[in-house]
């Protein structure tokens, strides 16, 4: 797919307010450790995470989202009502009926001809709403629009480490290790056909999907229980990857050593090492934030993309790629004129 009249006109996000180490983490699940004789250090050691971000108790997601898309407003210029379409995004949903983006869209004001719906799709959620605000946009059924979403990590968690502590086990602790990687926050991302203002845009050139569906039960997260194979996903997903890769190139007429930078899902130091790897990047054309952010599932790419712009990592001008993958499995991979 590619787009002639799409920009991203600016990435909002927030981030949970409390610092959580891996070595906090590792704390609470010392009986399994010891029962495992596991040394302390290998949460970070196995991820290269150090610490996450989580929300206070309680903490409303369509909150979360509602104070990453004013931020992504005001950059903008945007207000509430040139948005023809607001779209929720988020593993995490406040309830299963109605669409969170209701009580997000509430929050922000939205007029009453905004369409206001979710979209789901694991990590990707984010990416597939670019994708249908960007369709939007393209066909002239609206000038702008908002993809919002807002992850939760620390219910999962608290969950998960009390399955752990009651199955000490080593497949427990295999399947469950992912878990505790998660890390909370929320990203907002305004999408325009370009008529708005004269802020700094970034042109959407297009983008690719591939998936590999005979892989859907490798990740499962249910309400109060999460299982990963993490190296089955990683095998496959790298799998996936190296061939949307190279469909990407192609789509967009584009060879590898065009691309200045690329913005990775964040999932930890293995993954980050692999992918890059069999796509042929070099790792300086990367930014990375799970060192210090871990895996905040759909607003991990966008909140990523937004502080390597803050830090200037991302100039204008440069052919940057959005490499996202995603349980299902899932890729998607977009291309951007920054």
């Amino acid at each position: 797919m590619k787009y002639t009249k799409v920009f991203i006109d600016a990435i909002g996000h927030e981030l949970g307010p409390n610092v959580v180490t891996s070595s906090e983490l590792e704390k609470r699940i010392i009986p399994m450790l010891d029962a495992l004789h596991v040394p302390a250090g290998q949460l970070e050691a196995l991820t290269g995470i150090r610490e996450r971000r989580w929300w206070d108790a309680g903490f409303a997601l369509s909150e979360g989202a509602a104070r990453a898309a004013r931020k992504a407003l005001e950059q903008s210029g945007l207000s509430m009502d040139d948005i023809g379409a607001l779209t929720y995004t988020g593993v995490c949903r406040e309830h299963s009926e109605p669409a969170t983006a209701a009580a997000v869209a509430a929050a922000l004001g939205a007029k009453p001809q905004t369409a206001v719906y979710d979209i789901t799709n694991a990590c990707l959620g984010m990416l597939n709403g670019i994708l249908d605000i960007a369709n939007r946009i393209e066909l002239g059924q609206l000038k702008a629009g908002l993809v919002v979403s807002c992850e939760s990590s620390r219910e999962i968690n608290d969950s998960m480490i009390g399955y752990m502590l009651a199955n000490k086990n080593f497949e427990t602790f295999r399947l469950s290790l992912a878990t505790l990687t998660g890390g909370s926050g929320a990203a907002a991302i305004v999408l325009t056909d370009g008529s708005f203002g004269g802020h700094k845009k970034h042109r959407l050139l297009g983008g690719v999907c591939r998936t590999a569906p005979e892989h859907h039960k490798l990740c499962i997260w249910d309400r109060d229980h999460m299982s990963t194979d993490a190296t089955a996903v990683l095998k496959h997903g790298v799998a996936l990857g190296k061939l949307t890769w190279a469909d990407f190139l192609a789509e967009l007429d584009l060879r590898a050593g065009d691309i200045s930078k690329v913005i990775c899902h964040q999932v930890g130091g293995a993954h980050k090492t692999s992918v890059l790897a069999a796509l042929g990047v070099p790792a300086e054309k990367d930014f990375s934030t799970y060192e210090y952010l871990g895996n905040m599932g759909t607003v991990a790419l966008p909140t990523a993309a937004a502080i390597a712009d803050e830090r200037e990592f991302l100039n204008p001008g440069d052919k940057t790629a959005f490499l996202g993958i995603g349980s299902g499995l899932n890729t998607i991979m977009l291309g951007v004129d920054w």
